[in-house]
């Protein structure tokens, strides 16, 4: 989930691996506890999942953070072991058998080159309590929830020296936790994207021309542009705004996917290194598919069928703002919506690995209090009505779904206030009523792929120089979206 003032900016313009040698006495689990869970696997058909005992296993569960702990909730500072063991018990209770939780610079990595011993204590209570429950954790890359340190707070994408103490975290965290089959996957990251201008994206942009074009005279000719236009050497960033097949733009975003594409793959080579068996993947947002940006500079960069390359499968997030901050008022704001999430989880199942919507959900149960509580208020109902529907249109495409929230959270500053299966003081929605019986639904299911019939090709580089294209896009996959005939879609 990204901040609402991120998800602000869309409602406004839309109408080298490092070796450390890990202790018998840190390596919990791996020979001196005996594993409860099977290891989860990807399946033999490549898009599905099982354990390492042959059964299939799609993974329905929920972000874990607790109400009562800030906002941004603070999962690891005020962690309380036994009210975390309660909360998985309710959630094995009510389907939940994956649960996402954020790891944090605060708790796990304030200084670069070493791991904070105090968060990892709570990890190891946190994962004990997981096994205990018999629920998977899926821990995601350390980010800010619980605050930056100064030597983090520059371009945590493209910055050098930030990459290195980010591959040294995965080496020792999977390091120590080799083996724990527990442990579903890691999310190298929350959300990434690829900034548009810094000093390290300005100086690897400038090595990136000088590799593909070598001379100023060779660029200037592709851009159709002057000599004199081209500063060589010290080439800024282009203009971002809307130049459809402009080709200088077109190639800024595609050095920004090169960019996106290095921090994967050292990342995940980092884990792979300590623990070969893991499961590797990262949580893309949904303009990560250019089929809605609200500027072109917005595109995330982490382009899916080439950070395929690197991870085990693929994770994307999405909520429901194709037009505007979604209210339930109507059907056809509905189907818009449906259509835009079913083209963009197509897009993220196109390279054929199996799929997760990692964080999808919106709110109900009354009013929010965010935007000075100008957004209608939502029924539990509406919420779980959106949340089935959502999990319908992507059946097939993807192979497992993670509400964002296991509670609502009314510290929060953003749509996460009323997001979760339950109340902040514990109260099961309509939503985990629903839940529970889709995930007693899909239990040991092998989920064929979907038949969606014809639907229109998204035009890559177009979209990522031009925001009118991906709007012409989604207009052209809703009408295909809705002449569907094949039983595709949410039952109506």
């Amino acid at each position: 989930m990204r901040s609402h003032k991120c998800l602000r900016a869309i409602l406004v313009v839309v109408p080298a691996v490092h070796f450390f040698c890990v202790s018998p006495a840190l390596v919990r689990g791996q020979d001196s506890a005996k594993a409860v869970l099977p290891k989860i696997r990807v399946a033999a058909d490549g898009r599905t999942f099982t354990t390492a005992d042959g059964q299939r296993f799609v993974p329905m569960g929920v972000t874990y953070y607790r109400p009562g702990t800030g906002w941004a909730p603070q999962v690891w500072k005020k962690f309380d072991a036994e009210a975390t063991r309660q909360d998985f018990a309710r959630m094995k209770q009510w389907g939940v058998n994956c649960v996402r939780v954020f790891l944090t610079y605060g708790s796990f990595l304030r200084d670069p080159d070493s791991l904070c011993e105090e968060g990892l204590t709570k990890f190891d209570q946190f994962l004990a309590i997981a096994e205990a429950a018999g629920i998977y954790v899926h821990p995601t890359g350390p980010d800010h929830w619980e605050g930056i340190p100064s030597w983090a707070a520059g371009d945590r994408i493209a910055d050098e020296r930030i990459l290195a103490a980010v591959e040294g975290f995965w080496t020792r965290f999977a390091g120590r936790y080799r083996g724990r089959s527990a442990l579903f996957a890691y999310d190298l990251l929350n959300e990434p994207e690829v900034g548009w201008d810094s000093p390290a994206m300005q100086s690897k942009w400038n090595a990136w021309l000088q590799n593909r074009y070598g001379s100023a005279e060779k660029a200037a000719q592709a851009w159709g542009v002057a000599t004199s236009a081209v500063p060589w050497g010290k080439q800024s960033p282009p203009v971002a705004k809307d130049a459809p097949g402009d080709r200088q733009l077109l190639d800024y975003q595609h050095f920004r996917e090169d960019v996106a594409d290095t921090w994967t793959r050292r990342q995940a080579a980092a884990i792979k290194a300590a623990d070969p068996q893991a499961l590797v993947t990262v949580g893309m947002i949904q303009w990560s598919v250019p089929a809605l940006l609200p500027g072109v500079r917005h595109y995330a960069a982490f382009r899916p069928a080439r950070q395929a390359r690197w991870l085990d499968f693929l994770e994307v997030h999405f909520y429901p703002l194709e037009s505007g901050f979604y209210d339930y008022s109507s059907k056809q704001a509905e189907e818009r919506n449906l259509a835009y999430l079913e083209s963009v989880v197509r897009e993220v199942a196109a390279p054929g690995k199996p799929v997760v919507v990692a964080e999808f959900g919106w709110y109900g149960g009354g009013k929010l209090t965010i935007d000075g509580g100008r957004h209608p208020a939502a029924t539990d109902v509406q919420q779980s009505e959106w949340c089935s529907h959502a999990i319908r249109t992507t059946q097939g495409l993807a192979t497992g779904w993670l509400n964002w929230g296991f509670y609502d959270q009314p510290e929060a500053r953003d749509v996460s206030q009323r997001t979760g299966l339950f109340t902040s003081d514990g109260k099961p929605k309509a939503w985990a009523h629903d839940f529970r019986k889709l995930a007693d639904a899909m239990r040991g299911q092998a989920l064929p792929p979907a038949r969606l019939g014809v639907r229109p090709a998204l035009d890559w580089d177009r979209c990522v120089t031009s925001m009118q294209a991906g709007q012409r896009f989604r207009e052209e996959y809703l009408k295909a979206f809705q002449s569907r005939r094949d039983g595709a879609g949410p039952s109506k």
